[in-house]
């Protein structure tokens, strides 16, 4: 694998060739946002699970849009603009470094969604088309922390924009004050004249459908038969030093290989380092560096560090190898995982909770979508210690059968 093959840049290159299926889907979407305007507003919902290559698809597809749009000035009315946007700043990075390489493309073209609803409020604007990455992101609550003063990020993006193009996964919803299931977005969407896609074809992961449905399973509290003959490395390490050591190797050899875990280790934005431990094994979490010009998946020196959910959602590795904290255990009587949210360390995720129903539940699904987003970056293998005994031993079974 070659160096360019590591960087987001080369995933989201718009130039990058397309399957036949993802050139129709493109075509479709670009249909979509070339339709004569209704007097009703149009969203485009489209849905697949983590590796079925949303944001390819989205990034072409826009690239085409911009391109069209310059060029042959057909798309927009009363020059209303396009936009990308993305609630996720290590996604928004590789977006702005893809645009300053590609013709037809320019950085401002690229924002969060705060940035975009208080500027075009503020100039009484509206947009022609919207495309939003990782929807599943958006804020369906006010967060005054983030400058965002409304109600609903997505209601105030269908009121700016002529026609809305949503990449969306509700497995990857990751906190209260962006909490989206499908009755709340279905709700949303029910004034809107709404046309779907469904993404079925897995990318990311370069193994046998029988390895990420163990994964998925897994992430939904099973614990199925151990995949076996697979080119694809799933491995249980007993020792999580060994198992860092053999991800710096394969980082060495391969490129984009690196250690992530659960949010169960303490950690606070405030400038100082804080460690994810496993016995003697000792290694400190990503450091928030929002000037750096790539994400933190793709820079040298985070090799040394832990990544966490927050920094590599959206992004793909070669080789993960995935620390499980101790929210997560293994309960012997009922054969399944156990999810305890009073030892889980991200309890800002839980904020707004008193608002949700079946908030226990809801908070379990939350960590549950969190495991999940971790151990579906890697590409060619995944390694896996647990801190919680009998959950590692349940692991070390599976994986000897």
């Amino acid at each position: 694998m070659g160096k360019e093959e590591n960087y987001a840049a080369y995933k989201l290159n718009p130039n990058r060739a397309l399957t036949q299926a993802q050139q129709r889907l493109k075509q479709e979407i670009l249909d979509f946002c070339q339709e004569d305007p209704a007097e009703e507003q149009t969203v485009l919902l489209v849905e697949g699970a983590a590796g079925t290559g949303k944001s390819v698809l989205l990034s072409s597809a826009f690239f085409e849009l911009q391109k069209r749009t310059k060029t042959e000035r057909k798309v927009t009315q009363d020059n209303a603009k396009n936009y990308l946007l993305v609630n996720h700043p290590e996604m928004l990075k590789a977006y702005k470094n893809v645009a300053e390489t590609t013709p037809y493309l320019l950085k401002k073209d690229f924002e969060r969604p705060t940035t975009f609803i208080n500027r075009l409020h503020k100039m009484q604007q509206q947009a022609a088309v919207v495309f939003v990455d990782e929807a599943h992101l958006l804020l369906s609550k006010k967060d005054s922390y983030n400058h965002f003063q409304q109600e609903n990020q997505l209601e105030e993006i269908l009121k700016l924009s002529q026609r809305v193009v949503l990449i969306y996964d509700n497995t990857q919803v990751l906190k209260f004050k962006s909490f989206w299931d499908e009755q709340r977005l279905a709700k949303v969407l029910e004034a809107r004249v709404c046309k779907k896609i469904q993404l079925q074809q897995q990318f990311r992961i370069e193994a046998h459908a029988d390895v990420y449905e163990w994964i998925d399973a897994f992430c939904q509290r099973q614990l199925k038969k151990w995949p076996q003959n697979q080119s694809f490395e799933l491995r249980v390490y007993q020792d999580a030093g060994q198992m860092y050591q053999e991800i710096c190797k394969k980082n060495k050899e391969e490129g984009l290989s690196r250690i992530l875990a659960t949010y169960d280790f303490p950690y606070r934005l405030d400038g100082q380092e804080y460690f994810v431990t496993a016995n003697h094994f000792k290694l400190r979490w990503d450091m928030s560096k929002p000037q750096e010009k790539f994400a933190w998946a793709e820079r040298a020196d985070t090799i040394d560090e832990v990544g966490s959910v927050y920094t590599v959602q959206g992004f793909d590795l070669n080789y993960a190898g995935i620390i499980i904290g101790p929210s997560i255990t293994y309960n012997e009587a009922l054969d399944r995982l156990e999810v305890l949210p009073e030892k889980y360390e991200d309890q800002a995720a839980f904020m707004g909770s008193q608002n949700v129903p079946n908030a226990s539940q809801a908070k379990q699904q939350l960590m549950l979508n969190a495991l999940y987003v971790i151990m579906t970056r890697a590409r060619k293998g995944l390694f896996l210690h647990a801190v919680d005994e009998k959950l590692q031993n349940k692991l070390q079974q599976l994986a000897q059968e």
